[in-house]
């Protein structure tokens, strides 16, 4: 039997790279790690321990996954970035400062238990799930 150690990578599509980078850069901090070439239309961006995969959808790669995404249309509900311990009025600050102004955190359940996280938009419309480290047993 396999058991998952981690999150690798995740791919989403886009039609706005420009916006997509300075959103997974600038407010998440992500750092571009590997770009190929753009017929081929791949950037990877580091995510702690994973990959963020951005691939533009006029692209070579981008063409075989289908429609841009769309607000009806995206290519999943969301995915969860696991963050080091912050204060949630620090990241609601951080937030604030780069323009998303709905953040509103929910006690939801993780990998690492139950804690308070909140979730925002890119600029493609995909969900974001942000929640810090915490302290827990893996007990609900």
């Amino acid at each position: 039997m396999i058991k998952i150690a981690a999150i690798d990578h995740l791919v989403l599509r886009t039609a706005n790279l420009d916006a997509m980078l300075r959103f997974y850069t600038d407010v998440l901090g992500c750092k571009v790690e590997r770009q190929t070439p753009p017929d081929v239309g791949l950037t990877q961006l580091r995510a702690g321990t994973s990959l963020i995969d951005i691939v533009e959808v006029d692209s070579e790669l981008g063409k075989l996954g289908g429609k841009a995404p769309t607000a009806t249309g995206n290519n999943m509900d969301h995915f969860c970035l696991q963050l080091k311990k912050i204060s949630q009025q620090t990241l609601t600050d951080h937030l604030l400062r780069h323009g998303i102004n709905e953040v509103e955190f929910s006690s939801r359940y993780g990998a690492q238990g139950r804690g308070p996280s909140v979730y925002i938009k890119d600029p493609d419309g995909n969900t974001v799930e942000l929640k810090s480290q915490i302290d827990c047993d893996l007990q609900e």
